[in-house]
């Protein structure tokens, strides 16, 4: 019996070893997607992508390992390893080149050549493992475990992984002192921390110390056990440093989306994983190759995980990434939680008249809003008929200025909708008026019942509520869109300023596309000269410098010549016609190159002036896209 536990502990350690390998799989795979997914367009978060791809390759083929395949496939499976190793040297240079780039030290050439040349090496490892010659036969029986013998050229792809990983921690280290921030540096040094895991983790070690590990088997497994730990753990702080390149949002939320991306799908798969493993395996020991608790315990984890997930997602938000902002932020995820939208409103409104109606037995009724002292209907119940019969616009003719006055009109009782008394008011002062709640009569009654008349004012009050609320509301919604642009301005700049602040903060950003929009409204309106064009913000655009050379420095012959190339990209193939596939381009051409009157141009395009206005719009935002092409493709350059 005591012979009997150092097995059955070197077990269990094999167990643990497996289960943390498929982890580091799933792990490296959500990761993976994950990098897909967000900030797939930056050259750091790209070639990460690369590496992590060798790390599910290569520890997917190794998790799948055990003593239920049989031989042949075990060789193809340890073979197959090397698929995902035999790409991870150059993956890393190609990273750590991004990162030089990023810290503000292009590549003149050489570096880029350079992490080619190590692709096509890895290319041919890869072809000397498909044919045989990279490593040798599979030995089934070796101890601790089944490994391949080495071969001349094992020894050669040793000597070049190596080498390269060392090189690219030399560029890890440039690109460290190249950092001017705080947050710069101390995320340089987590990427570079991760950055050992898989490196130093991925290499089968077994090649060259099955004899040691042979005569120590216990404390091999216990060395891999740990090493898995470290990968683990490793990774995922690889990919934290790794999730704040290329993207602007605040740091909170690259923090919390990351986070619950983790949770959701390494923490749960593995902890999944885990349970489902011990489960089977405890089964096998009391004589149960099957249990039917093993789908049980899969269902009730999954379901479990994401339960808690859910719950606690609010509590680690506040605590780990709101910080100092906690108030601020707590306050907009109120206002977001509890914002009365238009269907909400709708809604509200739509009980309120289905109360009114009741309490007069009314076929119809309505409430209306006033915006810009124009009348629009919000909500209209019952018969539609009745109420487009008159001008619901002459109704507001009779408010009288009393706040608790209705009014006949037509065939509606109209109660006037005013805004709540606020302390800065005067006593004397009227409130501003919201709109107006009508509930047609049934019969020929001049007036109504009191407690009809109470019930009544007092639903009137809960639209007036409503009402009030739903211009505060667009007021806010104005105030953010007007600071959105700004906001998106400093946030780009921030992320950029992240690891390159020189080159970022002293460099204009790319404008917004809705700014442009208007600055290129201004600049073809102007087109032929006028202060739209000579002080348009266009002018400091980078694609404007560069034509400004070749126009020997008049930026408002560069100017145009852009925009003209911007017009030009709207036109469609073929010969000019007047159909509706050359609608866009020849409002550009006719109203603002050829400067012709918009009467002439709609009645020469058969089509309305307030259509030919939502054209316009639509054709000069469609030139404002071309310019933001273009002077993203002349800073990429």
């Amino acid at each position: 019996m005591i012979n009997g536990w150092p097995d059955t502990l070197l077990a269990g350690l094999q167990t643990i070893n497996q289960i943390l390998t498929a982890g580091i799989a799933i792990t490296a795979f959500s990761l993976f997607l994950y990098s897909l997914s967000f900030n797939l367009r930056d050259r750091v978060a790209r070639s990460f992508a690369i590496i992590l791809l060798c790390v599910v390759i290569v520890f997917t083929a190794e998790s799948l390992q055990d003593n239920t395949v049989s031989i042949r496939t075990l060789d193809l499976l340890m073979r197959l390893q090397w698929f995902g190793l035999a790409f991870l040297p150059a993956a890393y240079l190609h990273l750590s080149d991004a990162l030089l780039v990023t810290a503000g030290r292009p590549s003149r050439g050489r570096r880029r050549f350079a992490v080619r040349g190590m692709y096509l090496v890895s290319i041919i490892f890869l072809i000397l493992l498909v044919f045989g010659y990279l490593l040798g036969p599979i030995v089934p029986d070796g101890r601790p475990a089944p490994y391949l013998q080495r071969t001349i050229w094992t020894e050669v792809f040793t000597i070049f992984y190596v080498s390269t990983m060392v090189w690219a921690g030399i560029n890890f280290t440039r690109a460290y002192n190249l950092m001017l921030t705080r947050s710069g540096r101390r995320r340089m040094l987590y990427l570079m921390a991760g950055a050992t895991a898989p490196a130093l983790g991925s290499y089968p070690y077994l090649l060259f110390g099955y004899a040691l590990a042979s005569k120590h088997e216990f404390l091999f497994w216990s060395a891999a056990t740990a090493i898995n730990v470290l990968v683990g753990a490793l990774v995922v702080i690889m990919a934290y440093a790794v999730a704040f390149f290329g993207v602007s949002w605040p740091d909170r939320v690259i923090k919390s989306r990351l986070f619950k991306w983790i949770m959701r799908g390494p923490v749960t798969a593995s902890v999944t994983l885990a349970l489902m493993t011990v489960v089977r395996r405890g089964g096998e020991l009391l004589g149960t190759p099957y249990s039917a608790f093993v789908p049980f315990t899969v269902v009730a984890s999954v379901l479990l995980m994401e339960h808690a997930i859910t719950f606690a997602a609010p509590l680690w938000e506040r605590w780990l990434f709101f910080g100092r902002d906690r108030n601020e932020l707590e306050l907009l995820q109120n206002v977001e939680e509890r914002l009365l939208t238009q269907g909400d409103l709708q809604q509200f409104l739509e009980s309120v008249l289905a109360a009114v109606r009741d309490n007069l037995q009314s076929p119809s009724a309505f409430v209306a809003a006033l915006d810009d002292e124009t009348l629009l209907p919000v909500v209209v119940a019952g018969n539609r008929a009745m109420l487009e019969q008159d001008g619901l616009t002459e109704a507001l003719d009779h408010v009288n200025g009393d706040v608790r006055h209705e009014f006949q009109w037509g065939n509606y009782w109209v109660l006037p909708l005013y805004s709540r008394r606020r302390p800065e008011m005067d006593r004397d002062e009227l409130p501003p008026l919201l709109g107006l709640l009508g509930v047609a009569r049934n019969d020929q009654k001049d007036s109504m019942e009191y407690d009809q008349r109470e019930s009544l004012w007092l639903l009137a009050d809960r639209a007036a509520l409503a009402l009030e609320d739903r211009q505060l509301q667009q007021r806010v919604f104005r105030s953010l869109a007007d600071i959105q642009p700004q906001v998106e301005m400093i946030q780009r700049m921030r992320a950029a300023s992240r690891y390159d602040t020189n080159a970022n903060l002293l460099n204009a950003p790319i404008p917004h596309e809705a700014d442009l929009a208007n600055w290129v409204k201004d600049a073809l309106t102007h087109y032929w000269g006028g202060p739209k064009f000579t002080n348009n913000p266009l002018i400091k655009l980078q694609v404007v410098r560069e034509l400004a050379e070749q126009e020997d420095g008049n930026v408002s012959n560069a100017l145009r010549t852009l925009l003209r190339r911007a017009v030009d990209e709207v036109r469609p193939r073929g010969d000019r016609k007047f159909t509706t596939e050359w609608i866009l381009y020849n409002i550009l051409e006719m109203k603002f190159i050829e400067g012709r009157k918009v009467r002439d141009v709609a009645a020469r395009l058969a089509m309305s002036e307030a259509d030919l206005y939502r054209k316009q719009r639509v054709a000069v935002e469609a030139v404002a896209k071309a310019i933001l092409e273009m002077e993203v493709n002349q800073l990429e350059q």
